[in-house]
């Protein structure tokens, strides 16, 4: 009975009372059946209005409880969420209705009746259960999908610090490399899919967030290249909350990447972030890590110093002690989402504050997340908005790529005399000479700080114009700004800093606009199923710089420096004329913008759920490329039988057995911006090193017309063969690829008279990349209480230069006495970055170096830093409410070479009185033989790491009316490694470009890695 009705009648009973109260002629009977009437009427209004206890369990068909599951009174609002064990209970009005809900599962709805314990058991939505993987504007059923894709969900994330989303893929996909050049906070990071393809357009693939493709410039800008060396600008992707992403789905082949055209070639990375579902969640989480350096290098102590000759100053210093400290992390991520089919909502918000194990350096990070979507008009219109904002602050360390053997920060701790004091006694830094700077001198006198702000979103609207026929309009933008501020005080003795102090100030904007629309059509005509795809991309990149830099300060106070350039001084000069004074506060500018215009389409074809068919092509106009090659064209075809479906194949045996091949065409174009045509870019003078005199000023030319340049291409055929077996619980795929890149980007001395000193060019040179790929799933033990799953991935790549006319040198090898050394060449016939050394045979009797194979350098057999095999294995345990991960990766069949051995641990360094690793003394060296580049310095870079544990525990929340989910974790990365490479760690790759041309697996001098151990818990309300 509705309650309007219910109230309208005892309205009028109550009226039939108040009549009976004044009519004399009425019996007495009447008024007792009025009475009755209305008191029966109110007891009835009363039992409905009155709310009862309900309780009970969500289970799924197995009986385990199901945690999160949405429970509403059917045609309200209100509602709650089943516990961490399926667990529910709240007050509802007497004969309602509840519906439960849950993501994978059929909702159910429930008439509780009279009952106050509930139970309900909930089956699972097969087709929302099925695997469904992100391509690009769009997404595809696993099984159906035709390309080598591969999908991680935040379960197969990386666990612990993690400060960037490629950290959380690291190991977990097979043919996906990640090498983590530097243990620093924030820094940069190696992404190689299916091998190195390119040389100067660069080898990480093409990101994109929530649809947005990045540009894969630098946000941030690098550092002083002037008296601590060249230093690298942070990881641009760091602006991403790891604990704001859902999903990452990485394109490998030509004919998943190919709808990416010009950008592909590489791969490609679609992150997704999360979305709200549900009844409105408040999840909080928070955690503590403490970090300590895994390895030192075993130098010299003071007593074994003296003892092996060398000179004692009276103290007894460990540097590495002295600079590397243990260091803390604290996490805080908080969120509020929610959603249905109508539509969905979340907020969040995220900081950051890593310290990192060297003396001051840090990052900080606050990141706002917001997405939301909407549907109207019978939900024929959806509207919806991704927004992610980040404040990342940055603290360096005068840490180089390129500095020569007196050594940046990690070059003086390495070769600090022992025996020396930190400070002298008046509490002054202890500072000898410039060849031998003071380590801890060189922290505490310099500053190094970097803000950078950054948001990117999109803003979307899809129509469904006819059943099957959908437009889409996208609006996205990429933005950030920042600025490095660099300060070394003229007490600091170091070359070119010492009585002149130094600033510089970097400022970089990049803005990044984004317009694509596109219309999809979904069709079944009887066994065949169409989809298809069409539309049209605009996306801009404006970049700009500007660098300043001031010399000469009376002051050593470095915030009073970098705050107030005025107080600069000025120094003398002499030009062709006369002598003059010029102030000392340099600075230029330079302002760039690029635009890709893009058609794309796609259609897919299914016949009988047995045979699929995917052809793609991508138009990419480019303002990169000049007038006779501004288009590029990169189609690509992909078949896939699914051989499971056929009549022959065992179903008792196969649940899954599917073969496909694919061939397609993509390219590369990350070269430097506007490199067809003519700049002229203004500076102002430049003071040299050492303060006494200036060079450049005025208009440079930067590039002229190159009309013929245009796309490296990347042609590629895969087949693959994915298969399920033994009801589901072993599962995986084989794929094997050839790819072959050509018309590669290329940068070569021109022919002099010029404007410019150098020409981009396509060299008619083939790089091919050939492997095998393998992925295993396997369910050991699928239990109610205990379950156990492995999930294995391998692959081999080799890497070839053919048809490569003249070669090139790269690996710059710095130090004393090897001043225009490197070790690295590109040729015919040899892999990418291949070794060329001379071969080493130890010491002759006067302890010199002995070549057995000549006094020059060589190739080595191909010896590559390019690792031929990568290896990842994962172990998942869950007992109860207790759940265990433990991750092993493993790189093989590449070698390192070590600058940081070559310029500092010989015995002509120790001779020089500098310390050195304990295995220098008595090895045979003599004192003057000379550390020539050989493969004295080549080591194996196999490793196996333990890269990470993870033990948690959920809290069983039975009677909490509060919590809807408790865990608690703790967790440890980079545990131990296992190899035979004797520097710090062999997960190491320094820029050691020469001629911009890059290099690959060089370590010198890099900041060192960590072993973390992080406590925390997260909750849900």
């Amino acid at each position: 009975m509705k309650l309007s009705c219910l109230l309208h009648k005892i309205s009028k009973g109550l009226g039939a009372i108040e009549d009976v109260k004044n009519r004399d002629d009425v019996s007495k009977r009447h008024f007792t059946y009025y009475n009755f009437l209305f008191l029966l009427l109110f007891s009835t209004a009363a039992a409905f209005g009155q709310d009862v206890a309900v309780s009970g369990k969500v289970t799924d068909s197995k009986g385990s409880g199901l945690p999160g599951v949405a429970i509403t009174i059917k045609g309200t609002t209100r509602g709650t969420n089943t516990d961490v064990d399926g667990n529910y209970q709240f007050a509802v009005p007497a004969n309602s209705t509840l519906s439960f809900s849950s993501i994978g599962f059929e909702p159910k709805d429930v008439a509780i009746g009279n009952k106050s314990v509930v139970n309900v058991s909930l089956s699972e939505d097969v087709k929302a259960l099925e695997e469904v993987v992100v391509v690009g504007y769009g997404t595809v059923r696993k099984k159906d999908a035709t390309g080598a894709v591969s999908a991680l969900g935040s379960k197969d994330f990386q666990k612990g610090i993690v400060t960037s989303p490629e950290q959380l893929m690291q190991g977990r996909v097979a043919g996906v490399q990640i090498t983590q050049s530097s243990g620093e906070p924030g820094g940069g990071i190696n992404v190689r899919i299916r091998g190195t393809s390119s040389v100067l357009g660069g080898n990480n693939p093409l990101f994109v967030i929530d649809g947005v493709p990045l540009s894969g410039d630098n946000t941030s800008s690098g550092g002083d290249n002037q008296g601590v060396g060249r230093q690298p600008a942070k990881n641009p992707l760091n602006f991403l909350n790891p604990d704001d992403i859902a999903s990452i789905d990485i394109l490998k082949d030509a004919s998943a990447t190919a709808i990416y055209g010009s950008r592909g070639a590489n791969g490609v990375v679609l992150i997704t972030t999360k979305k709200g579902k549900g009844k409105g969640s408040l999840d909080y989480g928070y955690s503590f890590g403490i970090s300590n350096i895994t390895k030192k290098y075993d130098l010299l102590n003071a007593k074994e110093y003296v003892a092996a000759g060398g000179q004692d100053q009276g103290s007894s210093t460990d540097w590495q002690k002295e600079l590397f400290r243990t260091a803390l992390t604290h996490q805080h991520n908080l969120s509020y989402g929610g959603g249905d089919n109508a539509g969905n909502y979340r907020f969040s918000l995220g900081y950051l504050n890593q310290d990192g194990i060297v003396q001051t350096s840090n990052v900080k990070r606050y990141s706002v997340g917001f997405s939301g979507a909407k549907k109207f008009i019978n939900n024929k219109l959806s509207i919806g908005s991704n927004l992610n904002f980040a404040n990342t602050q940055d603290t360096g360390v005068p840490i180089s790529e390129n500095i020569g053997f007196e050594g940046d920060l990690m070059g003086s701790i390495l070769k600090a005399n022992p025996t020396r004091a930190v400070y002298n006694a008046d509490g002054g830094f202890n500072q000898v000479t410039t060849t031998e700077p003071n380590p801890m001198a060189f922290v505490k006198l310099s500053k190094d700080k970097a803000n950078t702000l950054r948001a990117l979103g999109n803003i979307n609207a899809e129509l469904e114009i006819l059943k099957g026929l959908k437009f889409k309009t996208v609006l996205g933008f990429d933005k950030s700004m920042s600025t490095r501020k660099q300060a070394y005080s003229r007490d600091l003795l170091v070359t070119g800093i010492t009585n002149i102090g130094r600033v510089y100030i970097r400022d970089v904007e990049a803005n990044n606009q984004l317009w694509e629309n596109y219309f999809t059509y979904d069709k079944e005509f009887g066994k065949v199923t169409l989809n298809a795809l069409l539309g049209y991309s605009y996306q801009s990149f404006e970049n700009s710089s500007k660098n300043v830099s001031a010399a000469n300060f009376r002051t050593s106070d470095l915030d009073l420096m970098v705050n107030n350039l005025g107080i600069a001084g000025t120094v003398a000069i002499k030009d062709a004329t006369a002598l003059q004074s010029v102030g000392s506060v340099v600075q230029n500018s330079n302002y760039t913008k690029d635009e890709l215009q893009s058609y794309f389409g796609r259609v897919n074809l299914g016949f009988a759920n047995k045979y699929l068919f995917t052809g793609t092509l991508r138009i990419d106009g480019s303002s990169k490329f000049g007038g006779n090659n501004k288009y590029g064209y990169f189609p690509s075809g992909a078949f896939k039988w699914k051989i499971v479906e056929e009549e022959f194949v065992p179903k008792e045996v196969f649940t899954d057995l599917a073969l496909r091949v694919g061939y397609g065409v993509t390219g590369n174009q990350n070269i430097p911006h506007n490199v067809y045509d003519r700049r002229d870019r203004y500076s102002d003078y430049v003071i040299n090193q050492n303060g006494d005199g200036i060079t450049g000023g005025g208009l440079n030319a930067v590039a002229f017309n190159n009309p013929n340049l245009k796309w490296e291409s990347t042609a590629a055929l895969n087949l693959g063969i994915d298969f399920s077996i033994l009801k589901g619980r072993l599962s995986g795929s084989i794929d094997a690829y050839n790819k072959s890149t050509k018309d590669l980007l290329f940068k070569v001395v021109a022919a002099q008279p010029a404007p410019n000193p150098f020409v981009y060019k396509n060299l008619d040179t083939d790089i091919q990349n050939r492997g095998i790929e393998l992925a295993l799933n396997a369910v050991v033990i699928d239990g109610k209480k205990f379950s156990w799953e492995v999930l294995f991935n391998a692959s081999y790549n080799k890497n070839l230069v053919k048809n490569l006319i003249g070669t090139y040198d790269t690996g710059e090898i710095n130090g004393q006495g090897l001043s225009g050394a490197f070790a690295q060449r590109l040729a015919e016939g040899q892999p990418l970055f291949a070794y060329f050394l001379r071969e080493f045979g130890g010491f002759d009797d006067n302890g010199n170096s002995i070549y057995p194979n000549g006094d020059f350098q060589q190739f080595l057999g191909g010896k590559s830093p390019l690792p031929k095999v990568n290896a990842g294995l994962t172990n998942n345990f869950k007992y109860g409410n207790f759940d265990l991960s433990i991750f092993f990766n493993g790189v093989f069949g590449n070698y390192l070479y070590s600058n940081t051995a070559n310029a500092f641990f010989t015995q002509g360094s120790f001779a020089n009185g500098r310390n050195v690793t304990k295995n220098v003394i008595g090895n045979g060296e003599g004192a003057l033989n000379a550390p020539d580049v050989s493969t004295r310095f080549l080591e194996k870079g196999n490793f196996i790491r333990m890269q990470n544990f993870s033990l948690g525990y959920r809290i069983p929340l039975k009677s909490s009316k509060i919590l809807s989910n408790a865990r608690v974790f703790v967790s440890g990365q980079n545990l131990f490694t296992i190899t035979k490479y004797s520097g710090q760690d062999p997960e190491v790759s320094t820029n050691k470009s020469l001629n911009d041309i890059p290099s690959f697996g060089i370590d010198y001098t890099a900041y060192p890695r960590s072993r973390t151990y992080t406590i925390g818990a997260s909750f849900s309300f």
